[in-house]
């Protein structure tokens, strides 16, 4: 079985049989996971996605394991604002996991327009055609790079948010839109903030496939297959070993966040906004060792100078979203959040073998 798929204004046929969620971005890294994780706890799901860095492939390894739910593709861009009202009726979507974004730090800094364009511009229309429709339920993918350079370790929800890159400030931009249309109208929100998304579903079914690649464990990785030296950004850092420390959280403990998230605003929940991280910083020279553990191998390296826009520490406390959403992390030690992403690339080395 492979999801219907149909253009942005194409129509979908068949019923729904129970609650539906559009997810944009949804043939994406995280969103994928996401998709998964509403697939299999009961819900239809519609993925919304212009197939710029998602993968049909995704798509229908989810809707082939869960036969029993409806997972629908439409291709379309988050800037059309009709498309996007169009696939909420057809699909009878009920509420919106956003995570259709541009996510490079690096390329926000050299091409801020574009991110403007499609993190904030993209993001209103959406809102905009869940007000057309009136679906008010909305699920939001941020960023810790909304806090910029900490002032205190680790960073709590109420961390002053000054960002240092256009990627940071587009995603805060769309935090303040849905602060505003809180208050005058009926929209509610969960914002996630997250910390740095790692590792890969360890059924094997889904897992990192981004080109370029900028993440860094899939980079120390793709060091290890090939050989290419990895290229670490800077070793002047204020930190223990000189390099940049992060706070890695697995993509499936995300993807159960979200959920959580979804779950309670259909319970009446309030609007809320929350960190995600484990709350154990991770220098990259540390990332790179765990790489080294669980793969067994070297990982060649070399040093080059700091990458523009990037904080020298971000390192969450994830106690807020714990006791709101009973949201408790399944996979904690680094090592095996490496391991997982070890199992999909070693299985999977040309990722979904696809360029869409």
């Amino acid at each position: 079985m492979n999801p219907k798929t149909v253009s942005a204004g194409g129509v979908m046929t068949g019923g729904v049989t129970g609650s539906s969620v559009l997810v944009t971005g949804g043939a994406g890294y995280i969103g994928s996971h996401a998709v998964k994780a509403l697939a299999d706890a009961g819900y239809d799901v519609c993925v919304f996605d212009n197939l710029s860095a998602g993968h049909r492939e995704a798509v229908s390894r989810i809707a082939n394991r869960y036969p029993d739910r409806r997972v629908t593709l439409v291709v379309g861009d988050v800037g059309d604002r009709a498309a996007v009202a169009r696939a909420l009726t057809e699909s009878q979507a009920q509420a919106v996991m956003h995570f259709a974004a541009r996510l490079s730090v690096g390329e926000s800094v050299r091409e801020p327009a574009k991110y403007y364009e499609t993190n904030v511009t993209g993001t209103l229309a959406v809102l905009a055609a869940m007000a057309d429709v009136g679906v008010h339920r909305f699920v939001f993918s941020s960023t810790a790079a909304t806090f910029g350079e900490p002032v205190a370790i680790p960073i709590d929800e109420d961390h002053p948010q000054v960002p240092i890159n256009p990627y940071g400030e587009t995603k805060l931009a769309v935090e303040r839109a849905l602060g505003h249309l809180g208050a005058a109208t009926p929209m509610r929100a969960v914002i996630f903030r997250y910390f740095n998304a790692a590792g890969a579903d360890p059924d094997g079914l889904l897992g990192e496939d981004h080109s370029p690649e900028e993440h860094l464990i899939p980079r120390a990785i793709a060091a290890v297959m090939t050989g290419k030296p990895l290229q670490i950004f800077g070793t002047d850092y204020p930190t223990p070993d000189g390099t940049c420390v992060r706070d890695f959280v697995h993509v499936s403990d995300l993807a159960s966040a979200h959920l959580a998230g979804l779950t309670s605003l259909e319970a009446g929940g309030a609007s809320a906004a929350y960190n995600l991280g484990m709350g154990d910083g991770v220098s990259v020279r540390e990332l790179v060792a765990s790489v080294a553990r669980v793969t067994g191998r070297d990982v060649p390296h070399v040093v080059g100078p700091r990458r523009p826009g990037d904080p020298s520490s971000l390192v969450a406390t994830s106690a807020r979203v714990r006791a709101a959403l009973a949201w408790e992390p399944q996979y904690g030690d680094l090592d095996t959040i490496v391991r997982t992403a070890w199992v999909w690339h070693q299985s999977h080395p040309k990722g979904y073998g696809t360029t869409e």
